[in-house]
């Protein structure tokens, strides 16, 4: 799940954009059309971007002009659907797999995801050097109760390739109606062979919170996601914590892929004084940087125990709240390295039923690491394999028991 924020500053140069495209479409074909555009006004800007579209028009005219398709059965392109695959090309050029042009179906479906309606096998995927690979499946989801784990590799749906797909074309093909069945077929390290696995899909509720009291006085709190209410729970997870009398506290981020900025600034707070700095948003010298500091609530004294569990799984709003309360020295973090989804996207409306999401800023830990570069570094590296799974083995777990028994 990712930093999704609507910002209204960049819509005037989307739709300005728009706009040019579809006039200019409009004359397709004509043998008067102009091939170039001198400049292209960014309304976001006091400066005018120059451009030389010529290029481009020759190869719509000629599109136009001369395209028959392959065979009878293939449908017919209007000049919409072709400026939607335009944008999404000018999209996909950037190179970076977290900014994409949603055309009006997948744009929907995009809403969707935000408002955590939807039906399908319930995990998020990113294409990523060539293949489709889990971030991490919800708990209790289809995919969940499959198998499925963080960190595999969707080589093929439903026997189609996924090289060189997308990571929207993927959910598209993955997601559908309750009750019905989608092959993936799984690349994982540790087995030496790519296998399958059915998963039935299911209506996707992305729980949030669970609470546990453990012996010897241990308390854990597993967090799925950040997602709106994600704070009040936590505050009523922590309510229970100090009435149990404890000072000894796991939280359970992996597979968690995130969400909310804003709950993961709230949930840092407990832990640290005001005005303590919980991540930078870094803009590439494009504005001035911003930290985002800890409203104080600074709730635990310091000889509370406190132990964070993370993988690969673990990722974005996650990554946040486990640097900023490591780097602070609150929390000890144990596991794998985390997923290093430090980037924030701006989900800007292009049409009334298109949008873009791009990609604006990075996520910088306190002291100024990069969270897209490598991920969160546990303090203890403690493998959990498949074979550990298949035993009813967590060795991430059992390390922050001996830790928090110390």
């Amino acid at each position: 799940m990712e930093f999704v924020r609507k910002h209204a500053a960049l819509i005037g140069l989307g739709l300005t954009i728009a706009i040019v495209f579809y006039n200019a479409g409009k004359s397709s074909g004509r043998n008067d059309i102009s091939t170039v555009v001198s400049s292209v006004e960014n309304v976001s800007s006091e400066e005018p971007v120059s451009v030389d579209f010529a290029a481009f028009w020759k190869a719509w005219n000629v599109i136009n002009e001369k395209y028959v398709p392959a065979s009878t059965t293939m449908a017919k392109v209007d000049d919409q659907e072709k400026l939607w695959g335009a944008i999404e090309g000018l999209a996909a050029s950037l190179g970076d797999p977290y900014t994409v042009f949603f055309p009006p179906v997948e744009s929907e479906m995009f809403e969707s995801d935000i408002r955590g309606n939807f039906e399908g096998v319930g995990m998020e995927v990113l294409a990523q050097e060539g293949a489709i690979t889990v971030i991490a499946p919800l708990k209790d989801s289809p995919a969940f109760r499959a198998g499925i784990m963080a960190g595999d590799r969707v080589i093929k749906i439903d026997g189609r390739e996924t090289s060189g797909m997308t990571t929207e074309d993927a959910v598209q093909i993955i997601r559908g109606p309750q009750g019905t069945k989608v092959t993936l077929t799984i690349f994982r390290k540790e087995v030496k062979e790519p296998f399958d696995v059915s998963v039935i899909r299911d209506v996707i509720n992305i729980p949030t919170i669970d609470v546990q009291q453990l012996p010897n006085g241990i308390y854990k709190i597993d967090l799925y996601s950040f997602s709106a209410n994600s704070p009040n729970l936590f505050r009523g997870a922590l309510r229970e914590f100090i009435l149990s009398g404890s000072d000894k506290l796991i939280l359970d981020l992996r597979g968690n892929p995130g969400g909310y900025l804003e709950a993961a600034i709230d949930m840092a707070s407990w832990f640290l004084p005001a005005s303590k700095v919980i991540v930078q948003e870094d803009f590439a010298g494009t504005r001035e940087e911003k930290s985002y500091r800890s409203r104080g609530y600074d709730i635990f004294k310091d000889d509370l125990k406190f132990v964070i569990l993370v993988d690969k799984g673990s990722a974005s709003a996650s990554e946040i709240l486990a640097g900023a309360l490591q780097e602070h020295g609150r929390a000890i973090l144990v596991g794998d390295t985390t997923f290093g989804k430090g980037s924030v996207q701006e989900l800007v409306q292009i049409t009334d039923d298109t949008s873009l999401k791009l990609t604006v800023a990075r996520w910088l830990t306190p002291k100024g690491v990069s969270i897209s570069e490598k991920g969160i570094e546990p303090d203890y590296k403690v493998p959990f394999d498949t074979a550990d799974r298949v035993a009813g083995i967590d060795p991430q777990f059992e390390k922050a028991l001996e830790i928090l028994n110390q």
